[in-house]
């Protein structure tokens, strides 16, 4: 690891910051993980768009249909390709704590710069700030990389600021990944933003957040390498004019976006999230591959829609992006 236990709040501070994306991940014909076409990704991402961190292995990844080994595997490539270029941050998320914990140890062990765990779903539960306290808190005290926070609908509820304030105390939760309306993610940078790094999924709220809540991290999904390319890097730019202050620039380059968030969210089948960001993706000249069952893939009518949208929507009209 790059920093000690005891300082990783202030580690995470100096270095989590800007534009991170969730990483979908590229399985081959046979279903196997597609680990060149990984490594020509995640190059690709870093080295042509600029992206600053990368979210491995979570739900964009797919991780619920990766076996453990898998989901270790998908560590170590993103470590090796990233060296140099980037930095990391893997999901250990999983029903099981011990699963949790045993990914945990291995993304430190490999070299990860931190890790992030969501709220897992609790069964019958009618409360659950105790319970997630005391997960949270048992998880942090095996390991001393840095822990962000996940909380998004997926798991029946939704973490309180006020619970996210007290996990904030914890030696090692450096950040939050708050997938919640944006009162209570403008709440908990109000009371926590002094100890965690507070950020949302949402990339058309993001310029916002940096002008109005200070925000310096953006954690993230995938739209970062899905609406840029390598001669169009639009949301790299509205961000470096937002961190340098000139708001209006930023708000120009990042409105004149609409047009490719609206081909890629208008054309993606409600079932079909995965299969069409990665459709998307070979569009844009990265590798995108098959998605796992149960998931689906695309009708041919599907990727006629989704193609003539990407055509129509500015992003095509720059040259393909360099893969490798």
């Amino acid at each position: 690891m790059k920093y000690a236990k005891k300082d990783a709040k202030a580690y995470a501070r100096a270095h989590m910051k800007g534009i991170w994306a969730a990483a979908l991940t590229p399985f081959t014909d046979t279903l196997a993980i597609d680990e060149d076409g990984f490594r020509q990704n995640i190059r690709h991402w870093l080295d042509d768009l600029k992206i600053d961190g990368l979210f491995i292995a979570g739900k964009q990844g797919e991780f619920f249909s990766m076996s453990i080994e898998e989901r270790k595997r998908n560590f170590e490539l993103a470590v090796e390709a990233s060296a140099g270029r980037g930095q990391t941050i893997m999901s250990c998320s999983d029903q099981n704590m011990d699963v949790v914990i045993d990914l945990a140890k291995h993304a430190q062990k490999v070299g990860a710069d931190y890790i992030v765990v969501h709220a897992p779903i609790l069964h019958f539960f009618k409360e659950q700030d105790e319970t997630l306290y005391e997960y949270y808190r048992t998880i942090a005290e095996t390991v001393d990389i840095g822990i962000a926070l996940w909380s998004h609908p997926d798991s029946g509820y939704l973490m309180s600021p006020q619970l996210c304030n007290r996990l904030a105390d914890i030696e090692n939760v450096v950040a939050i990944k708050y997938s919640v309306p944006r009162p209570m993610y403008a709440e908990l940078t109000r009371l926590a933003g002094d100890r965690i790094l507070v950020s949302t999924a949402s990339e058309e709220e993001w310029l916002d957040n940096i002008l109005e809540l200070g925000w310096q991290l953006y954690l993230c999904s995938s739209p970062p390498y899905l609406i840029q390319t390598a001669n169009d890097r639009r949301m790299r730019e509205y961000t470096d004019l937002a961190f340098r202050g000139e708001a209006e620039k930023a708000r120009t380059l990042r409105d004149s976006l609409n047009p490719a968030r609206e081909a890629l969210r208008g054309t993606r089948p409600s079932e079909k999230p995965h299969a069409h960001q990665k459709y998307w993706q070979e569009l844009l000249g990265q590798v995108g591959g098959r998605v796992r069952a149960p998931m689906l893939e695309l009708t041919e009518a599907e990727k006629a829609a989704t193609r003539a949208a990407f055509e129509a929507c500015g992003l095509g009209k720059a040259p393909l992006a360099k893969a490798g």
